[in-house]
């Protein structure tokens, strides 16, 4: 085994909690040090964007059909970023004042930094392009570097390049250790928050597949140290097209044309910052790329009409309290949720899994179930997990009741204790193919399981929005109890994330305020 891989499983059994242990981190919060949720460019020209309140947007229901393309400009654009990355709204309590955004995060702390790399399409530009860092808190792009490049030439017109990074220090304040495992949560949350805002504009999202992090770094002017107090770490990289592009694109001729030195110093988010050895490793060993390539088809399936996408994104939320009383969903919402989530988020291999706790769904036998989102791995969990699990189908496609019963006090107990995870009407587990894709695609691969699960992740949070319903992801459980649950006795599939889906409590004493002036 190579030292990345080696520090990943190092990483991983470390950072899990257990019942009488939880992962490190520093015990109590340190407010003094806690960081800006808003990275800025100090020094940088700014280019307002106006406002897409009130453009009209699909019906949610109808984002999976083929929607016309609208065309890049300053207006679209503005859209694809607010209805992504943008604040949705403002939440005022006990004299306190919270943005909630488009793009669920843990904690609401927001690691996840979003570029644009335009070609000369806004008037502000000249005949360069131009890479801009979106700062959402005023819903703005800022100027950081132009670039002469032919490098469009290859594209459909009107594509354009959207950057993630992650700055890990803002979960890490909070969340010590296991905080990398949140930060590549919420860029799959933001990646999938693209992906759904782009379909409100006809347009498709590629993630590029054989871009290096020292090109993505370069691109996104990342690597110019001297311009950060905390370090920022590249993600992904996503061309944003009219139509479905090759994920293997070259952008080498775009990379060489950047140059040296970028406008802007970014803001310094805490006076100070703890230090976690474990934090650097874990980014350094997952550094390198290589990414899965394999194929999967894509169906759509009829949904019930629901309200415009534009509502669903910005009426999201995260809920603290489930309505145990008032949360049984019926049939077809809990087909319709899962059924969202059945398909490949990008085309590629599924390597997770819901392991599901169901218990308050109209004509659903409460129980232990599993829905299996890649046959491949079918055979394999049959062997590894329970050999006393019944494996009965069910009336959708790929889930299967392991174990009838009531699991509310279990997966109240393996979410740490929360509530939240025993009063909805269902909560689950990803269950990731995890030994077999880390020794087959490397370190690399870790962040982009992660990815996967931050992506259905935010697609449950739509899904139920759109359907009257409430979700909320759970960053904290007990690794391996889960695993014990289910039979899992070695690393061949890991549990990643917890999510529940209910009907949540509405805290009247929270008042709620628009996000832009």
């Amino acid at each position: 085994m190579n030292k990345s891989l080696q520090i990943v499983y190092e990483y991983h059994e470390t950072t899990k909690h257990a019942q009488h242990r939880y992962a490190r981190s520093l015990g109590y919060m340190d407010w003094s040090t806690q960081p800006d949720p808003f990275r800025i460019y100090k020094g940088a020209q700014i280019i307002k964007l106006p406002l897409a309140l009130n453009h009209t947007t699909p019906p949610y229901h109808l984002l999976d059909e083929e929607l016309p393309s609208a065309p890049l400009v300053k207006e679209s654009l503005s859209q694809l970023l607010q209805f992504s990355m943008g604040i949705a709204a403002y939440k005022e309590s006990g004299g306190s004042s919270w943005a909630v955004r488009c793009n669920a995060s843990s904690g609401n702390l927001h690691p996840t930094e979003s570029y644009v790399i335009l070609p000369p399409v806004l008037k502000e530009q000249n005949e360069n392009s131009t890479i801009y860092h979106y700062a959402p808190k005023n819903h703005t792009l800022e100027i950081l570097a132009e670039v002469e490049t032919n490098f469009w030439e290859k594209l459909p017109e009107n594509s354009f390049i959207i950057g993630l990074s992650s700055i890990s220090w803002r979960e890490v304040w909070k969340y010590g250790e296991r905080a990398f495992r949140y930060t590549q949560l919420d860029a799959g949350h933001a990646w999938q928050a693209f992906v759904v805002s782009a379909k409100m504009l006809g347009w498709k999202i590629t993630r590029l597949d054989s871009v290096s992090d020292s090109d993505m770094s370069t691109l996104l002017g990342l690597q110019q140290k001297d311009r950060f107090f905390e370090s920022e770490n590249p993600d992904m990289l996503f061309v944003v097209s009219s139509t479905e592009i090759e994920p293997s694109l070259s952008i080498d001729t775009l990379v060489e044309s950047v140059p040296l030195a970028f406008e802007g110093i970014a803001n310094k988010l805490s006076p100070t910052m703890q230090k976690w050895d474990i934090i650097p490793a874990i980014e350094d060993a997952t550094s390198s790329s290589e990414i899965a390539q394999h194929k999967l088809h894509v169906e759509n399936f009829k949904k019930t009409p629901t309200k415009e996408s534009k509502d669903v994104v910005l009426n999201r939320r995260s809920v603290h309290v489930m309505q145990k009383d008032i949360s049984k969903i019926t049939k077809e919402q809990f087909h319709t949720i899962l059924q969202s989530v059945v398909l490949s988020q990008d085309g590629k291999e599924n390597s997770a899994h819901l392991a599901l706790f169901v218990n308050r769904v109209e004509n659903y036998e409460s129980g232990l179930y599993i829905l299996v989102r890649d046959e491949r791995d079918k055979e394999s969990l049959v062997k590894q997990m329970d050999e006393k699990f019944k494996w009965v189908e069910t009336e959708l496609k790929n889930l299967y009741m392991l174990q009838s019963g009531d699991f509310t006090t279990t997966s109240k107990a393996i979410s740490c204790n929360q509530d939240i995870a025993a009063d909805g009407a269902f909560s689950l587990g990803m269950l990731c193919n995890f030994s077999d894709q880390l020794n087959n695609h490397g370190a690399h691969r870790y962040k982009e399981l992660y990815w996967e699960c931050g992506a259905i992740g935010q697609q449950l949070y739509l899904e139920a929005t759109s359907l009257g319903l409430s979700g909320t992801g759970i960053g904290c459980f007990l690794d391996d109890v889960m695993h014990d649950l289910v039979g899992l006795k070695d690393n061949r599939f890991q549990i990643l994330y917890h999510f529940t889906v209910g009907r949540g409590y509405v805290d009247s004493r929270i008042t709620t305020k628009p996000a832009y002036d």
